[in-house]
């Protein structure tokens, strides 16, 4: 049968060749495929309670592949891989490595020169990452568990709530998190550091 998926405002479809990669054969629906995420996602949040970090360590290519890895390993074959197609958002596919060094450059300059609060450090580098879109699919949930990374193991904060429900469904949390984005995409971080809080 195959993976038939409806896509809400905001999400990338997937190429054809993308779906191949999808490692549960038994995924058919685009609700089984974030159930099944959703799970994978959980897995790798244990993971990381686990583990010391720091800035310097989650400031890197490394972690970047290796967190997506853990979030959708078990789910997709090309998880923790660079896309290799262009899609309605990102850099073109062979600018992806170049603009993430570069985020994650700016980003220790930012920390180490104090530039901006933590909290619109964080929430920088997640709207940036997602612009860059890096992977195939699970774009925002990766860059947002970066941001809630950076902000408790890098600064020693609390996770961000970013709207206290599941941002993967459409709801009245999903629109006023597109719009934040929007409105960073315009250099206003405002509505979106608020969200992260909510």
């Amino acid at each position: 049968m195959g993976l038939d998926l409806d896509y809400d405002e905001g999400q990338t479809p997937l190429d054809d060749d993308e779906k191949e990669g999808l490692l549960i054969p038994s995924i058919t629906t685009r609700g089984e495929l974030d159930e099944f995420e959703q799970l994978d996602v959980e897995k790798a949040i244990e993971w990381l309670l686990s583990r010391k970090l720091n800035i310097t360590k989650i400031l890197t290519e490394k972690f970047v592949k290796d967190l997506h890895k853990k979030m959708f390993g078990e789910i997709w074959m090309w998880a923790g891989e660079f896309r290799k197609t262009d899609k309605n958002i990102g850099v073109d596919k062979f600018m992806i490595g170049m603009e993430l060094k570069n985020l994650l450059d700016d980003c220790n300059y930012w920390i180490e020169k104090k530039v901006f609060s933590e909290d619109e450090i964080a929430v920088r580098l997640s709207h940036r990452m997602v612009s860059i879109h890096p992977f195939a699919n699970g774009n925002g949930r990766h860059s947002r568990l970066m941001a809630d990374i950076l902000v408790t193991k890098g600064f020693g904060k609390t996770y961000f709530t970013w709207g206290s429900v599941s941002l993967t469904k459409q709801s009245e949390a999903r629109t006023k998190y597109l719009a934040a984005l929007r409105d960073a995409d315009r250099n206003d971080y405002i509505s979106l550091i608020e969200f992260s809080r909510l």
